[in-house]
């Protein structure tokens, strides 16, 4: 079933299972508006900030939701690396189309003044760091990591020209404890760490992207719970849930996804035990 036809048979103004939903309608973690307020401010000094958490967890939606807050602040739109695994030439490459500076590979001294000076002209105008999100940054290699720490460094350490924000899994947590690298973690100043949700969080998130989608209904109360008990507390485990549910559901025709479906689709069917010669037929 193709997707204008499920929306249409639900009523639904988006999949509200797709990673690529609004990002105004994303569900916003308790811990989540706090991180934004420190970033705003870390982006008056400089620094390092991270976000870990286990695959499935949400660090891709908290960075998301983390650019569109300081997309809505002056002077504080934020880049995006998008190429994390580059190595040191290309990084170089993707940093001066970011901030609109013109770099030459083969000669980075020139482009590690050129930004360097970018990015001062900005802090004496507005006060305020600009800001590098890198998410998957776990594959960022460990010599890009140190480079970028000299180059948004000054005045010996003690001024910072940038403000970064990592987002990765538990390997680069892991990755910071490499002895290249110890000077890179030991300037992360602020720090949100993902983990498994509750059962009534996993609610709230199913509460939460069903009423912004127009069907707040479009699961019973028993379906809810079931799946918030079998999805091991990972977001995208229950997103990945609810959308087999919905796509069958669609293709059916059903009016709502309930507890049967879900049994029709994730029980595994009862074995029949072999019969033995002893067996009557």
């Amino acid at each position: 079933m193709n997707p204008p036809k499920l929306l249409a048979l639900y009523g639904l103004k988006w999949n509200p299972f797709h990673s690529d939903v609004p990002v105004d309608a994303l569900w916003r973690p308790p811990e989540l508006d706090p991180f934004c307020w420190r970033i705003e401010n870390l982006a008056r000094e400089g620094g390092f900030a991270l976000v870990t958490g286990e695959p499935g967890t949400g660090k891709s939606v908290a960075l998301r939701l983390v650019a569109h807050h300081l997309e809505t602040l002056p002077d504080l739109a934020p880049a995006v690396l998008t190429r994390p695994q580059s190595a040191v030439a290309d990084f170089y490459r993707e940093l001066g189309q970011l901030f609109g500076v013109p770099l030459n590979p083969h000669n980075r001294w020139a482009g590690f003044q050129a930004l360097r000076e970018t990015w001062l002209a900005h802090v004496e105008a507005t006060r305020l760091r600009r800001v590098l999100l890198v998410d998957e940054a776990q594959e960022v290699p460990t010599a890009v990591l140190a480079e970028l720490r000299i180059l948004a460094s000054a005045d010996f350490d003690s001024r910072s020209l940038l403000t970064v924000v990592l987002c990765g899994d538990q390997r680069l947590t892991q990755h910071f404890r490499h002895q290249d690298l110890l000077p890179v973690a030991s300037r992360i100043r602020t720090r949100l760490e993902l983990g498994y949700r509750t059962p009534k969080q996993l609610a709230d998130w199913l509460a939460h992207v069903l009423a912004h989608a127009g069907h707040p209904r479009l699961m019973t109360d028993e379906l809810v719970t079931t799946l918030t008990e079998h999805a091991a507390g990972n977001l995208r485990v229950l997103a990945n849930l609810a959308q087999e549910l919905l796509a069958t559901a669609a293709h059916r025709e059903l009016s709502q996804l309930d507890q049967k479906l879900y049994l029709e689709l994730f029980t595994l069917p009862t074995q029949a035990r072999p019969r033995s010669p002893g067996d009557r037929p």
